[in-house]
């Protein structure tokens, strides 16, 4: 017998229009954690990706990132920022996955752990990062903000839920 599998798809949402912001609402609170998973490309170049949780958009964010190109490296940080900004695209198709822990928790800030790639890219091939949201909220809507770009149309955007273990 199959063993049940942990990742629960929640939503997707392929794009059929340039779009900058794309919105995950109403999230069910019968998980542990989420995660998002997108593979896309932006229309202009490099940009950060990054998260917002309940629609808020204060300097209630922190993130800390480490690139890689294979040539050289950089690291970056900041701790009053409106998003998370834990993630990576480019105008070539790349993908990113951002794990959110206890996010129906109410008595704890959230957390967030992201990878992405963008292959070929001279600045950034790999990121790995960490965020955090100062509120204790439960997280019901999660957007994914892509800066001052649009994603291009084609782009796939899921949901998973994480189930408790049992």
């Amino acid at each position: 017998m199959p063993l049940p599998s942990t990742y629960t798809p929640i939503a997707t949402n392929t794009l059929s229009s340039a779009t900058a912001t794309v919105t995950f609402s109403n999230i069910p609170q019968n998980y542990t954690d989420l995660v998002v998973v997108f593979d896309g490309t932006n229309v202009t170049g490099l940009a950060s990706t990054g998260l917002r949780f309940n629609g808020d958009t204060g300097n209630n964010y922190s993130k800390t990132l480490i690139d890689g190109s294979g040539s050289a490296a950089s690291s970056d940080r900041d701790t009053n920022a409106s998003a998370a900004y834990v993630g990576v695209n480019s105008n070539i198709s790349g993908n990113t996955i951002i794990n959110i822990m206890n996010y129906a928790n109410t008595t704890t800030y959230k957390s967030i752990l992201g990878r992405g790639n963008v292959p070929g890219s001279s600045v950034v091939g790999v990121r790995a990062g960490v965020g955090l949201w100062r509120n204790t909220a439960a997280i019901t809507s999660v957007s994914v903000i892509n800066g001052a770009y649009n994603w291009t149309s084609g782009s796939t955007f899921t949901l998973y839920g994480i189930k408790a273990a049992s």
